[in-house]
């Protein structure tokens, strides 16, 4: 079944709608995304798994041949040394299946993603 074109209520529900290699490095992307940022809460958002704290934090996704992950476009920027071992763009960067994930830069990521809405936050006010 082609998972993007199914309506997912939950992360647990979207995780489960791919092939299990798929699901374990999903499911482990999502740990390293909770483990970041413990407070963030898990959201579908665009019909993708998401978290939100103090505003939008990442989103990622399952593909044929890649995790997406979207740190939005300042955590690309701002981490684009690093990601030059992956197919990047404005604000996404593709990991492939056939590769572990990077989860100590996608740990960085999230680090500097939930600062960056905390600043945010602290302006607002």
């Amino acid at each position: 079944m082609d998972a993007s074109k199914i309506i997912h209520i939950n992360i647990d529900e979207y995780i489960l709608s791919f092939p299990e290699t798929v699901q374990q490095m999903l499911q482990e992307l999502r740990e390293t995304i909770r483990s970041a940022a413990p407070e963030a809460m898990e959201c579908i958002s665009y019909n993708m798994p998401a978290f939100k704290y103090h505003g939008m934090l990442v989103y990622f996704a399952g593909y044929k041949n890649h995790i997406g992950f979207y740190p939005t476009a300042s955590g690309i920027r701002a981490f684009k040394d690093k990601l030059s071992d992956y197919p990047f763009s404005k604000g996404t960067v593709r990991f492939p299946l056939n590769e572990s994930l990077p989860l100590d830069l996608i740990r960085e990521m999230v680090d500097f993603r939930v600062r960056e809405n905390l600043t945010k936050k602290s302006k607002k006010k």
